[in-house]
């Protein structure tokens, strides 16, 4: 007679809610429950399903003269200094000036920095003219606690350089060194000082004792350019290489990294296609100056179009699918717009239409197998 089975010994366990990491400046995906970071756009956001997934890789595919890609970097950047994220930052042109030009935040508070006890004071007073009996009761949750995801800014304005101060922020300069690897020297330079700040900064997810957690951005700017010793050697695959040990390190950490590449500058489309492959999200920007569509009356409201290429799948088998793939953006004096692409009709004369009456088109035609050549009465 088989022994009967007690309750502890089942193999059935009951599914319990995953505890989901608190940190500042992040948010779950209401698809999958993935931890995802603003881009700074909100727009940008709402296209690729609600923001950056935490331990993924974002590629921006750049306009030709990289003028709109630079301004994604300076709204990514602006973004991990309000949440308190700490910055990683690797150019091959050396741009140490690229934070001292970052937009400033809309908001007066932007990240619910601790005010004065007096205005705080001043202002809950205000607040409670009304329910004047509960001046006097707890308050349940200050802004401070949980910061706001996404936040406009201000193109015209640039950033105190007291938020910037308040964050960690590591500049990277590329340097050649002699190594038997098959890769960039430039790029094993770099994979290795990514490696290494995830290790001593502890951004690895698997680390579980440090309470006050944060998030690193890296951000590459113009990666694979000729000043990153692309020129000498055409034919290397070391960005593939570099890519793909990237990704897996980011898979593993509490880390996203933003990437801008002029692919313009590869003549060949496979090899585009295989850095697209090895990237989460992927999205392209073409801008319309210098180009016959600047001059399209029918582009007048926008200045390049945004194409979605690929979209991030984590932790789920199908990805985010946006309301419509056709968009474009445009820069206004104060900020970076990406929305639905609307062309005005073509109301030109020389459109042209069929002159016949639809009505007796339609009774002329024959319909189904039981119609004959002969215009015959069908009796029911």
């Amino acid at each position: 007679m088989a022994a009967s089975i007690g309750v502890k010994d089942t193999c059935f366990q009951k599914k319990r809610k995953t505890k989901l990491l608190n940190i500042r400046g992040t948010k779950p995906s209401v698809q999958n429950g993935q931890l995802l970071v603003s881009t700074g756009i909100p727009s940008f956001d709402f296209v690729i399903g609600g923001g950056i997934p935490v331990g993924s890789v974002l590629l921006v595919e750049e306009d030709k003269y990289g003028s709109y890609a630079n301004l994604l970097v300076k709204y990514s950047l602006a973004e991990g200094i309000l949440c308190g994220h700490d910055l990683f930052l690797s150019c091959a042109d050396n741009r140490t000036n690229i934070l001292q030009n970052l937009p400033k935040p809309i908001d007066s508070n932007p990240i619910g920095w601790a005010k004065p006890q007096s205005e705080a004071t001043e202002d809950r007073k205000e607040n409670m003219k009304i329910a004047w009996r509960y001046e006097h009761l707890p308050k349940q949750q200050t802004e401070e606690e949980g910061v706001g995801f996404g936040h406009y800014y201000d193109l015209s304005k640039t950033m105190d350089e007291d938020f910037i101060k308040s964050v960690k922020v590591t500049h990277h300069q590329p340097r050649e060194q002699k190594n038997r690897s098959n890769m960039n020297p430039y790029y094993k330079d770099l994979l290795d000082s990514i490696q290494h700040q995830i290790n001593v900064g502890k951004y690895n997810s698997a680390v579980i004792e440090n309470k006050d957690r944060t998030i690193l951005r890296i951000v590459l700017q113009s990666f694979g350019s000729a000043q990153w010793g692309e020129e000498n050697c055409p034919t290397d695959y070391s960005l593939l290489r570099f890519l793909h040990a990237l990704r897996a390190l980011m898979r593993t950490s509490l880390a996203v990294c933003f990437v801008t590449i002029p692919t313009h500058i590869f003549q060949d489309g496979t090899f585009t296609h295989r850095i697209e492959q090895l990237c989460d999200t992927v999205v392209e920007i073409e801008s319309f100056v210098g180009s016959e569509k600047e001059e399209n009356h029918a582009y007048k409201d926008y200045h390049g179009l945004f194409t979605i290429k690929k979209l991030t799948r984590l932790n789920g088998l199908t990805s985010h699918v946006p309301d419509s793939f056709d968009l474009a953006f445009k820069l206004k004096k104060k900020k970076f717009v990406i929305e639905k692409l609307h062309l005005p009709p073509d109301l030109s004369e020389s459109v042209s239409r069929s002159q016949q009456d639809p009505v007796k088109t339609a009774k002329s035609s024959n319909y189904g197998c039981a119609s004959s050549a002969q215009k015959k009465n069908l009796d029911f």
